[in-house]
């Protein structure tokens, strides 16, 4: 089969999260149409996740080219910036402040990103409940969608922006993602103002981090007088199963956590015991490196799809320029098999070189020498808001 101008190809989008929407977005503003198919029965079936910071290089760029930067930069917090690196104690040994106009990475809850972006596409181009089964059909195309609802769908490029657990991965690659070793326990702090001025003093208005070579802490102020904090240990991926537990049991989790922290200041255990309702169990995956595959002109892949990592400031913010280099070249080009090249010519080196400088890199997690906060590294092991290599944590 020949492969179609993109203009008059049918492209399925498998996720709506900030990639897939990102990729929608510029598509339909360059008057290409597609559609974007999304597993959850509605925009607000799951909370979208933490905070995250967008780069001025990668994820802003996206922004500007969606037409989206302005009304970004209304819902963005510049003061979330602020890094502070602690010791097991609670002392500061590290803190970068962020000077007034500030612009370079500023925070966003990423629920305000993902509705954001879902707002700024056409009516009708999120199809919710459609979780995808399978893919069908030649390389060439054209392909058939099937969806565990029992329906399909034909189409001629698909587009996995599906996240770590992608359906779409397989159509190209028999890559799945790896246990790293290292495992976060998310604990919610709501109200933190009135019912937890301690914890909000210690953690300031942006995040803050404290390890000890083996455990870790990292906590993030999101909008809405919220914080999150990630409680980092290296783990068997089933540590809570064979604890005979359930990660419903708080209480008896939380007993596992204070031995462990056993050393730590009561100041810092405040964040392992005074956490507003469940913890959330977040092991850290992540694809071999490199990940590449051999070109395939009727799919592709973008973001934790195409290049799982750790969670260490970068995965949205790739998501996004892989959605925003995407659907340009779509509309730049002859045919979609073109585009798809012209694509992975520039996607796959990056995020190859991108994922050699964080392997590994959970690690740098739970260890008390890192570098210093002043840098402007995408490598540097903090920024955890992308949530890059979380599971279970779908996109699609």
């Amino acid at each position: 089969m020949k492969s179609p101008e993109p203009a008059r190809a049918r492209i399925s989008i498998i996720g709506a999260g900030p990639g897939g929407l990102t990729c929608a977005r510029i598509l339909q503003q360059r008057g290409i149409a597609v559609t974007v198919y999304d597993r959850d029965p509605g925009p607000d079936a799951r909370n979208q996740g933490g905070t995250l910071d967008l780069h001025a290089d990668n994820g802003q760029f996206a922004l500007r080219e969606a037409g989206l930067l302005d009304e970004f930069f209304t819902l963005a917090r510049p003061e979330g910036q602020e890094m502070r690196r602690m010791d097991p104690s609670g002392t500061i040994t590290s803190h970068q402040v962020p000077e007034a106009d500030e612009l370079f990475k500023p925070e966003i809850d990423r629920g305000q990103l993902r509705n954001l972006l879902l707002d700024s596409v056409q009516p009708g181009t999120v199809h919710w409940g459609r979780a995808l089964d399978t893919i069908s059909g030649p390389a060439d195309g054209p392909r058939r969608l099937h969806f565990a609802d029992g329906t399909s769908i034909e189409t001629d490029l698909v587009i996995g922006a599906d996240g770590a657990s992608s359906r779409v991965r397989p159509a190209v690659s028999p890559a799945v993602p790896r246990y790293t070793g290292v495992s976060f326990l998310e604990a919610w702090f709501t109200d933190i103002e009135n019912r937890h001025p301690h914890i909000a003093e210690l953690v300031g208005q942006g995040s803050a981090h404290a390890a000890d070579g083996e455990r870790g802490l990292f906590a993030q102020r999101n909008s809405g007088n919220h914080i999150r904090v990630y409680i980092i240990q290296r783990v068997p991926v089933d540590w809570i199963s064979a604890s005979g537990l359930t990660v419903e049991d708080t209480d008896g989790i939380r007993a596992l956590l204070l031995n462990e922290y056993a050393a730590w200041s009561p100041r810092m255990r405040q964040m392992i015991t005074e956490n507003d309702g469940p913890y959330v169990d977040r092991p850290i995956f992540a694809l071999p490196v490199p990940h590449i595959w051999e070109h395939n002109p009727t799919v592709t892949l973008l973001g934790d799809a195409a290049h799982l990592m750790p969670p260490l400031g970068v995965g949205v913010n790739l998501a996004m320029l892989d959605a925003s280099e995407l659907a340009l070249a779509l509309a730049n080009a002859a045919t979609v098999d073109d585009a798809i090249r012209t694509y992975e010519k520039t996607m796959l080196p990056r995020s190859t070189e991108t994922a050699k400088a964080l392997e590994g890199g959970a690690e740098h997690l739970l260890s008390a020498d890192v570098p210093d906060f002043g840098s402007d590294n995408d490598a540097q092991p903090y920024g955890l808001g992308s949530e890059g290599g979380l599971q279970p944590s779908p996109e699609q």
